[in-house]
């Protein structure tokens, strides 16, 4: 199948951003991605420029882990396309009172677990997918859609709606999946719980927590 051509300017500007706040990136790459000449790379055709990125040590020089590198590109064709993008989080909590959050390895906050749909995908799937994928949980009970959250303040990256979902979970019984993405997981008492969370998620949380209902 033939790829689409992405202009270069637009995938240097792009591709720079999403690694830098994504915690992903070292001054290598950003050097490496202002010097790629008009078609990605010498030889490069206009169809492959991403390849040619990757081909030219980005992908396995300056980038952790692989899946860590895919989950970067994907959000780069999210913003080339200039779309909201779908995403869903749990307020998960264990039977005991203990509440599930994620450590982000982009701000070094705690969050709640979470992320975007796939295609394809529905949300209760995914939601079920990330919650095993981030916090290393293989057992869930889904319940209630609580919130949808659209402003476009709360993610730095791109505009996303978030959808909130209640769900009752055990503890990690495995680490998680990206461990460039995730740096720690934890199971909070209320007692315990931070006063912040990461992307605008604080309000999400508390809202949950009283069970309020809440779109915008």
């Amino acid at each position: 199948m033939r790829q689409p051509k992405v202009p270069l300017p637009a995938l240097r500007r792009v591709f720079s951003h999403v690694l830098c706040n994504r915690a992903l990136c070292t001054g290598s790459a950003v050097a490496h991605l202002g010097n790629l000449g008009p078609e990605g790379s010498a030889g490069a055709s206009p169809g492959k420029v991403a390849w040619n990125v990757a081909s030219n040590g980005l992908a396995y020089s300056d980038v952790r882990t692989i899946p860590g590198y895919f989950k970067v590109m994907k959000e780069i064709t999210r913003h080339l396309l200039r779309r909201p993008v779908v995403g869903i989080v749990a307020a998960a909590h264990t039977t005991d009172g203990r509440w599930l959050l994620i450590r982000r390895g982009d701000t070094g906050e705690w969050a709640l677990p979470g992320g975007t749909l796939e295609w394809g995908e529905t949300l209760r799937d995914a939601i079920v997918r990330e919650i095993e994928e981030e916090a290393g949980v293989t057992r869930v009970i889904l319940g209630d859609v609580i919130g949808v959250y659209s402003n476009l303040d709360r993610d730095p990256r791109f505009h996303s709606v978030t959808v909130v979902a209640d769900a009752i979970v055990e503890a990690p019984t495995k680490p998680p999946m990206n461990p460039v993405e995730v740096l720690e997981v934890r199971l909070f008492s209320v007692e315990e719980l931070p006063q912040k969370l990461s992307h605008g998620m604080t309000d999400m949380f508390r809202n949950a927590e009283t069970g309020t209902h809440f779109w915008e």
